[in-house]
């Protein structure tokens, strides 16, 4: 009996010592796992965080109140300008009072100098374009005169200012993505500041730093406060006039002049926009909507009936805003063929429902 218990013993001993054996190296094999874990994670997010959206650390502040801001775009009153604005104008109004929105009022900042057929219908102030020649046949010239004319003369009464254009649609309520004096713009992938520093140093001198304080954006989207603006229009706009009347500027920017000329402007008053991919999407380029806010339709969506995209060459399905150059696009457009992305989807369903709501679509 006693040597039964002995054994019973040793045999319970062994038992304990390597129970407890496993159980320490468990803990030290998760610790190791965890921290090769934390460290693959830690690279990973590293490799996540793209430096052009980083937000500045003193603007990392979590918001306590909401920030209204006055949606603004620039237009003309050519029947191309016009129809897109009706449908920016009714998707801003069903987003407007939904939670997570910080939309203030709207304006419509009308250049061409006279009133037209929607100032009952969507809220207009009517600025002056510029002198006749000035702009060169470059139309998009006449946004920084028009909106330095809207700041002087207007009564704004919130503190920040979304600079928009027609062809943006809400998709999502937008916030104020702004913070202080750091605007929120949305990153182009073709405003290359680096790639052009020779031409960009007639217009922003050595001794402003380096070409890369120039935010790679154009001017819209773009919240921004309203003192910020009232400083950065007029040189956006100076800057835009001399950037067109020199030629190798002009060959080199073409369309996108002017948004060089913004982003010229902001860098030469110190101002660092806080830049977020997520402000906009752009089919068909962007297959998937998802949570971001706003919708640009500036590239034509061609595909065949198998839904294979075919840029560059008219589809047999296609959506693009210059096909209607000289009037709105009829009503009830038909949806594109299985297999497109759902953003070139959810633009043509979103342009139906305006188009079927909005009183006398087919007559202004």
């Amino acid at each position: 009996m006693g040597r039964a218990t002995q054994l019973f013993l040793v045999l319970l001993s062994i038992g304990f010592f390597f129970l407890t054996y496993n159980f320490v190296t468990t803990i030290l094999h998760y610790k190791k796992v965890n921290s090769i874990k934390s460290t693959h994670v830690e690279q990973y997010s590293k490799l996540l965080i793209d430096p052009v959206i980083e937000m500045p650390e003193n603007a990392k502040k979590t918001k306590i109140e909401r920030s209204l801001f006055h949606v603004a775009l620039t237009a003309t009153d050519a029947p191309y300008s016009k129809w897109q604005c009706r449908i920016m104008y009714y998707w801003y109004k069903k987003k407007k009072n939904l939670p997570g929105s910080e939309m203030g009022k709207f304006t419509r900042i009308l250049h061409s100098g006279s009133p037209d057929n929607l100032m009952d219908e969507i809220p207009t102030f009517v600025v002056d374009p510029l002198p006749p020649g000035l702009d060169r046949g470059y139309v998009v010239l006449n946004r920084p005169w028009a909106f330095v004319q809207w700041l002087e003369k207007a009564t704004i009464e919130e503190e920040y200012i979304l600079m928009g254009e027609p062809d943006h649609i809400f998709v999502n309520p937008l916030p104020n993505l702004a913070r202080g004096g750091y605007p929120a713009a949305f990153p182009f992938f073709y405003i290359k500041p680096t790639d052009n520093e020779k031409i960009l140093r007639k217009f922003f001198p050595e001794e402003k730093g380096p070409v890369t304080n120039i935010d790679p954006i154009g001017n819209s989207p773009v919240i921004i406060k309203k003192d910020l603006l009232e400083k950065i229009a007029p040189t956006w706009m100076n800057v835009s006039l001399k950037m067109k009347n020199d030629p190798e500027t002009d060959n080199t920017f073409g369309w996108v002049l002017e948004m060089y000329a913004y982003a010229v402007a902001s860098a030469l008053h110190g101002v660092q926009h806080i830049l977020r991919k997520d402000f906009m999407l752009q089919p068909p380029w962007d297959k998937e909507t998802g949570k971001k806010f706003i919708l640009h339709f500036t590239y034509g969506c061609d595909y065949n009936m198998k839904g294979e995209l075919t840029y560059g060459k008219f589809g047999e399905w296609r959506f693009d805003k210059r096909s209607h150059l000289q009037g709105p696009p009829p009503r009830n457009l038909s949806l594109p063929p299985p297999g497109v992305p759902e953003s070139v989807v959810t633009l043509v369903k979103m342009v139906n429902e305006a188009t079927a709501n909005i009183p006398g679509w087919d007559t202004k």
